[in-house]
């Protein structure tokens, strides 16, 4: 939330025909008539209708108070502002005082001019927000930019500053960041010859209709050399129209890292608008609308509008979605041969064949008794839908697909560098990367602390500024590890402490489900003691789901702070150790519990007559008879469908929703829809009211951790990369449609790659070549029905795979009680009940006879 004082920053040449669109169909604002569209040359434009507006700042329009606090921070304003002309000069001195005179005299005493009314006082706390903003604007005029205000807007207690960034100083900044511009000179790209190019030509004609309908995805024969802008080039530049040389995105690009340069403490958010911009009217028909959900992305618009770092995320992602392609072709394939092969499955005929009789120990002490094995023939039906011979082939072929996709992603981002003309963008990358305002202010401290460690006054802003100069001009320092060292025991403590709540979390749904179990059991309704493994199962999963949820908000709050505890350099390093953080966190918190049932459920129960206990009372759950691949996909399949439908979807559609509805509540503009239809508002004014951008984090998270289910845990759900196909094809067009109509511009960054999602994303890779290995060879009966086939069966099929599985269990040695209250529950007594896996050890051949 913004508070009052602070700043929310908005860049000009934006969205107007998307947003406009989008705002007729909310019912907010009428269509735009003729007379009524020149009047929103004032939103791209000064009043003087010559320069234009590159960035937009909003602040709270209240006045400064005309009491003692009030001519006390003016006096400070007074102070500031000549120390600062004087700094720059004598011609500067002379004029900014009689600027400053000026706007003393037109200052009301005891008026809001814009309320029309007294105006409130405001103390102390309010009128030094109102000295830093005004300090800052100086500031900004100080590095060139021309500021126009625009406090009498149509939003009540909102006032807006226009920026504007003047030819010279866009050509001193554009030099500074050794952007590329295209040149004059041109060349011929080179084009297929011979039967390449007819099949070229060929699949061009096939593809064609998914194409948007965009000039990016004409093809292009000549293309402009760049180059690295110089003021002492300038005859290499077509410059024959300045005000369009450089685009909306480059001109907000420059004012912003002019607003990061002078090191303003205020979270600056953008706000969209450009009349004149026809680019978000092609985004929302062309790539933000779920009815062109089939055709490609236009990527490079995308790049243009909104920069290169955003660009390469829908770059990645629609590649991902387009690789999930054959990857869901092939599980369904599996799926489908499991099905058709359930019938001649001999392990599941012989566990559905009521004629052999088998007798199974007890589930549960007391309260479960002895049941048929032919009761579970639908789970062993069911589990070799997912557990059969082309399980494996699925999983050696995922592996393979992880490995293609890392490479195609590599080729296809090293053609964007090339495209994007962001070739040697690395060196300036590092070049440029600045330190943070809070790293800064922590070294300001430290060489401040030895000299005051008896003193423990607040820094006012003056005295914060000047030590700032002073720090700066006569030493450099750095934060060392000693001074981390207690952030860094923090996070290690924290981070411990978050996996241990996860594990214990765990451990009460085992907890849950043994007692669920007992308690089903107890029910005299004989559906219901059929169906408690079924009815626990599921429960046990859709509570693991909500739990997950929970925590993910959780843990995402506890990794931002332990970063901000770090005190990062630089924006750069806050976000690295941020995701890094986040998505440990994450990682162990939506695997956890598959990774419980695939690899640790029903190997700590004991054996029959000693079984395991927890807290003397809960007997460790078993797995049912086939493994636990089935529980295993069930869970996999609720918490991957849940969290993409939930968390994915329907949050990211009803949360911006609602933090936009709770905006204009707080304005007091919700009450007023109906005015509001009467009153055209200005783009900047309608955008003031859209959420801001938050980065890609949130986005990048979900996919990767979508990439884990999708990889991890294949073999025991073939069906996940169909899934994720279908979730990302909504989840693109989602996405866009959010970056266009629900969200604000965010100021355009360049970026050479994904960063340090690629370095997670082989992570997660690699990790899953073991971890299906693992599955195949302790989750799944792959290779006890390979061995027995091969070395025990006497003709070399799987008939008596089943009965050689089986352990055999004298009901006598039973533990005082923890034998069966209902021994006659089946309608006869029992002598033998079998168990399983067999237990070869010799020392249990007194209990155990084959």
């Amino acid at each position: 939330s913004r508070r009052e004082g602070d700043y929310c920053t908005l860049s000009a040449q934006q969205r107007t025909a998307s947003r406009q669109a989008a705002c007729e169909r909310s019912g907010l604002l009428k269509a735009l008539t003729p007379q009524e569209s020149s009047l929103c040359q004032h939103g791209l434009f000064f009043l003087d209708g010559q320069r234009r507006v590159d960035y937009v700042l909003s602040y709270p329009s209240k006045k400064p108070s005309s009491g003692r606090s009030g001519r006390q921070a003016t006096h400070l304003l007074t102070e500031n502002a000549v120390a600062r002309s004087l700094r720059r000069g004598p011609q500067s001195r002379e004029r900014h005082i009689p600027q400053h005179q000026g706007q003393r005299a037109k200052e009301p005493s005891g008026v809001d001019v814009e309320l029309g009314c007294p105006a409130e006082t405001l103390n102390g706390h309010e009128d030094q927000k109102i000295l830093r903003r005004e300090e800052f604007e100086g500031k900004l005029r100080d590095m060139g930019l021309e500021l126009e205000k625009d406090e009498e807007t149509k939003i009540s207690g909102v006032s807006f500053v226009k920026i504007h960034a003047p030819w010279n100083i866009l050509c001193r900044e554009a030099e500074l960041m050794k952007l590329k511009m295209p040149t004059k000179k041109v060349y011929e790209v080179k084009q297929l010859r011979g039967v390449v190019e007819k099949i070229s030509s060929l699949v061009s004609k096939v593809v064609e209709p998914l194409h948007p309908q965009v000039e990016e995805h004409q093809p292009k024969n000549i293309k402009h050399l760049s180059h690295t802008f110089s003021r002492e080039k300038q005859h290499l530049f077509d410059l024959s129209d300045k005000d369009y040389f450089f685009d909306s995105k480059t001109r907000s690009s420059i004012v912003s890292s002019l607003m990061i340069f002078k090191r303003y403490n205020k979270a600056m958010q953008k706000i969209q608008h450009n009349p004149l911009d026809c680019h978000p009217q092609l985004l929302y028909e062309e790539w933000a609308n779920y009815g062109v959900f089939y055709k490609y992305q236009p990527i490079g618009l995308v790049r243009k509008y909104f920069g290169e770092k955003i660009g390469l995320y829908f770059a990645w992602l629609g590649l991902y979605t387009q690789m999930l392609i054959p990857a869901s072709l092939v599980g369904v394939i599996v799926f489908l041969y499991g099905c058709a092969t359930v019938n001649d499955n001999i392990p599941s005929m012989e566990i559905c064949n009521t004629m052999n009789n088998i007798t199974m120990c007890p589930l549960c002490d007391r309260v479960c008794s002895y049941w048929e094995l032919s009761s579970a023939c639908a789970t062993a039906r069911a589990s070799h839908l997912f557990d059969n011979p082309a399980t494996v082939f699925f999983s050696i072929f995922m592996a393979l697909w992880a490995a293609m996709f890392m490479e195609h992603w590599k080729r296809r981002q090293m053609r964007l560098n090339y495209e994007w003309d962001l070739t040697g963008f690395e060196d300036e990358e590092v070049s440029g990367d600045h330190p943070r305002a809070e790293y800064e202010l922590r070294v300001m401290q430290k060489s401040t602390s030895k000299d005051q460690k008896a003193q423990h006054k607040v820094i006012t802003w003056q005295a914060l500024k000047t030590l700032c100069v002073c720090v700066f001009m006569s030493t450099i320092k750095k934060l060392t590890c000693q001074d981390r060292l207690p952030a860094y025991m923090t996070n290690l403590v924290m981070m411990l402490l978050m996996i241990g709540v996860t594990f214990a979390i765990v451990f009460g749904v085992i907890l849950y489900r043994i007692s669920t179990k007992a308690a089903l059991y107890m029910s005299a309704n004989p559906v219901t003691r059929s169906n408690a493994q079924l009815t626990v199962k599921t429960t046990a999963a859709i509570i693991n789901l909500v739990v997950i949820l929970i925590l993910d908000e959780v843990y995402g709050a506890v990794a931002r702070w332990l970063t901000v505890l770090e005190v990062p350099k630089t924006d750069k390093s806050f976000e690295e150790r941020l995701i890094f953080k986040t998505f440990i966190l994450k990682f162990v918190n939506a695997f956890t519990p598959i990774i419980y049932i695939a690899f640790f459920r029903g190997r700590l129960v004991g054996r029959p007559g000693s079984y395991l206990y927890v807290f003397e009372s809960y007997r460790m759950e078993e797995c049912a008879h086939g493994g636990c691949l089935m529980e295993l996909c069930i869970q996999l399949s609720i918490t991957m469908l849940g969290k993409q439908l939930i968390q994915n979807n329907l949050f990211e559609i009803g949360v911006p929703k609602l933090k936009k509805l709770i905006r204009y509540i707080r304005s007091k503009q919700g009450a007023f829809q109906e005015e509001e239809r009467q009153k055209k508002l200005q783009r900047y004014e309608t955008d003031h009211f859209l959420e801001p951008f938050a980065g890609l984090t949130p986005e990048y998270m979900e996919m990767i951790i979508q990439f884990g289910f999708v990889t991890l845990f294949v073999a025991s759900f073939p069906l996940a990369p169909l899934f994720a196909l279908l979730n990302n094809i909504i989840e693109i067009r989602l996405d866009a449609k959010k970056f266009v109509t629900e969200l604000r511009r965010p100021v355009a960054a360049r970026a050479k790659d994904i960063g340090i999602w690629y370095n997670l994303l082989r992570g997660v890779a690699n990790v899953a070549v073991i971890i299906n290995a693992f599955v195949i060879s302790f989750t799944s009966d792959f290779i006890p029905r390979m061995v027995y086939q091969y070395m025990y069966s006497p003709d070399g099929s799987m008939h008596g795979f089943v009965n050689n599985t089986l352990s055999y269990f004298n009901v006598s040695h039973f533990q005082q009680g923890k034998e069966p209250m209902d021994p006659l529950y089946l309608g006869h007594p029992v002598q033998m009940c079998s168990s399983g896996p067999c237990w070869r050890s010799d020392w249990l051949l007194s209990l155990f006879s084959r």
